[in-house]
């Protein structure tokens, strides 16, 4: 009995070494380009996620397609708890380096896509929503984009619990829509964001963006 509780005891350590890899490179690695990890102990992180990523606090990594980059998961995403994953990779949205920026936001759009992701990504709204907010703060427009691509995301994933959250966003989207450059762009995404939030959405934008037009009018 004694060695089967030891056997599972080991199956299960294993698992949470599948989920959350630590790195362990060889000396060899350090000389090959091939197996140069941009998040291994060798690199100096600047930032939070990139920091994260290299203690191996995020349980995916960057596959180099021919045509096509993909990410590759430790573990099935379904097993992987979204508190803290899922705002560490919100915060990546911020990230201006490749890698980083495709991790973050590929991560960040897979995560949502689980099952029972909703029930999961609801209760982090407060924490989640003020991440989104510095992406959508952002100077570079590229993380700009990012970010507001993840809001659309998260709105179509929780519908009307957004609402709440909602005012928080809006002057940083009225003052790129005012932008010619981002105005189509942002447009739609408000368009997503009342459609995925429902009619009740249509007075939380007008609050703060006056000229905003309903999809229903």
């Amino acid at each position: 009995m004694s060695s089967g509780i030891q056997i599972k005891t080991k199956t299960a350590a294993q698992k949470s070494k599948t989920c959350f890899p630590e790195s362990q490179p060889k000396p060899s690695d350090k000389l090959n380009p091939k197996t140069i990890d941009p998040f291994g102990p060798y690199s100096q992180p600047s930032t939070a996620f990139a920091a994260t990523y290299a203690r191996g606090g995020i349980p995916c990594r960057l596959v180099h397609g021919s045509v096509k980059h993909k990410l590759q998961w430790d573990c099935l995403p379904e097993t992987v708890p979204f508190d803290p994953l899922l705002i560490t990779l919100a915060e990546g949205l911020r990230e201006t380096k490749h890698p980083y920026t495709f991790v973050s936001k590929e991560g960040f759009k897979e995560l949502l896509l689980v099952e029972g992701a909703a029930e999961k990504a609801i209760p982090l709204l407060p924490r989640l929503v003020p991440v989104l907010k510095a992406s959508l703060a952002h100077a570079d427009d590229e993380v700009f984009g990012r970010g507001l691509d993840a809001l659309v995301q998260l709105s179509a994933l929780v519908g009307p619990s957004l609402n709440d959250h909602l005012k928080l966003l809006l002057t940083n989207l009225l003052k790129r829509l005012m932008d010619k450059k981002f105005r189509e762009k942002v447009t739609v995404a408000l368009q997503k964001l009342e459609q995925y939030g429902g009619k009740a959405t249509v007075a939380i934008i007008k609050s703060k963006i006056p000229t905003y037009s309903s999809i229903y009018s």
